[in-house]
């Protein structure tokens, strides 16, 4: 009998998951007060509904995100008979996003790793038959959309497209500002293993000085050059557009809002109760004005929370581990950047949960049942207790801030500091004399400058 983990019943089986949810999404907006539809759903068709009439996206209030995103769902305003239809062509667009990221996890895996078909599968499901992942895309979430673009760029780095690379780090970047943190360890990861054209092998030997200036020339090797280029002309390129197109609105909303946002509501992050003593206090009562009546209302300490959070994500940990396993890298800086943000929603999991694939097969907590099963429980319960103190404050109007919010938040945090220790633990151990280090040395491509 064959397995069940091939491609066809595993990318059929996540197909039809995501067509049963939107289904079921159309029967619930019809028949439910509770909408199965994600309110930023409404947001993105809203701002297509805008460029279709040659206004600004950012005529709708809340719209924080480039103005592609609402290019790209335009159909969702189309109107006449299949109106219902293709207002659901976002959803559509972001499952299927959800698809080709679990198609690019498996090529990786089977291409780059050296892992056998069936099991990449089986991690790759991880992914794609994961409930969470189906239900935030088919609710109208794009963070599908960035998955893609994620393992797009690892499977191009790891690929030796180093073109392509570049173009999808400048576009990932511009669509959502956190994959710069992998800037960092794409380029550590790029060291000496470059071939000219030609076959000559350009390393350690060639002699083009000592010093700290031979040290700097070897570093910027052709492959380092090419992705820089690339990445910058990608994202300025995109910028330079969209900043023509609509103006200083563009640069607020997109960028600039993320620096300064104090969103509190679904906020899993200690800085939760911070930001929402901030929000209630950007102005006085009968004054539209922020408040001024201290010297440092303008200084807040969840200002600060990108000094632990770039540190760590940004230079810290791909500077140790890159070179040890780039795509388990790239998971420890993500969940990194989540858990230290000053912004933190169920959405933002799938951020490190398409790594997840890459890091699990040669982890200690698949080596450890008892330790992968404990942080998983942990996970899940603290995330659990997080939610019941949330809707005794929003659905039954109790006062749940402090302690129970705020207490919550905090162990959640611990939980999560404790599985990033662990990852980082397992990576950083990777030794050169195990069998499978050696299977990723050999397999590492060496990259061709053209």
């Amino acid at each position: 009998m064959p397995s069940f983990f091939s491609p066809l019943p595993v990318f059929t089986s996540a197909i039809l998951l995501r067509t049963t949810l939107l289904f079921y999404g159309l029967w619930q907006d019809a028949h439910s007060p509770l909408k199965y539809t994600d309110i930023d759903y409404n947001v993105f068709t809203s701002a297509a509904s805008l460029i279709t009439h040659h206004a600004s996206p950012y005529d709708r209030a809340t719209y924080r995100y480039t103005p592609l995103l609402a290019w790209l769902l335009v159909p969702t305003t189309f109107t006449g008979t299949w109106s219902l239809w293709w207002f659901s062509f976002g959803k559509v667009l972001f499952a299927t996003g959800d698809i080709v990221a679990g198609w690019l996890i498996v090529l990786v895996l089977t291409r780059h790793r050296g892992m056998a078909m069936g099991r990449a599968l089986r991690f790759a499901s991880i992914w794609l038959l994961n409930p969470m992942v189906a239900t935030i895309s088919t609710r109208g979430s794009s963070e599908g959309l960035l998955g893609v673009l994620v393992v797009a760029l690892l499977w191009a780095v790891m690929g030796k497209r180093i073109v392509t690379a570049g173009f999808l780090l400048g576009l990932g970047v511009h669509f959502k500002i956190y994959p710069f943190i992998y800037a960092t360890s794409v380029v550590w990861w790029l060291d000496d293993d470059v071939v000219e054209e030609g076959g000559k092998e350009k390393g350690k030997g060639d002699g083009e000085g000592s010093g700290v200036f031979g040290t700097l020339w070897r570093f910027c090797n052709g492959a380092r050059v090419k992705l820089a280029v690339i990445s910058l002309l990608t994202f300025m390129g995109l910028n330079g557009l969209m900043s023509s197109i609509y103006g200083w609105p563009f640069l607020q909303h997109t960028y600039l809002h993320h620096v300064t946002r104090i969103d509190h509501r679904h906020n899993f992050s200690p800085y939760n109760t911070l930001l929402y003593l901030s929000s209630s206090s950007t102005s006085t009562p009968g004054s539209s004005s922020p408040s001024s009546s201290s010297p440092s209302s303008s200084l807040h300490l969840e200002s600060l929370a990108f000094i632990p959070q770039l540190f760590l994500s940004a230079f810290a940990l791909p500077l140790m581990l890159a070179k040890k396993d780039l795509p388990s890298t790239m998971l420890a800086q993500t969940f990194a950047f989540v858990t230290f943000n000053k912004v933190c929603t169920s959405q933002y999991f799938l951020w490190y949960m398409v790594f997840l694939p890459f890091y699990l097969p040669t982890s200690s907590l698949l080596a450890h049942p008892k330790l992968g099963l404990s942080a998983a429980a942990l996970w899940i319960a603290t995330q659990g207790l997080w939610l019941q103190q949330a809707f005794q404050l929003e659905f039954l109007g109790l006062s749940t801030f402090v302690p129970g919010l705020w207490v919550s938040s905090l162990l959640f945090f611990l939980t999560n500091a404790w599985l990033l220790g662990v990852i980082v633990s397992d990576i950083g151990s990777t030794s050169t004399s195990s069998p499978v280090s050696e299977s990723m040395s050999k397999s590492k491509p060496k990259v061709l400058v053209k």
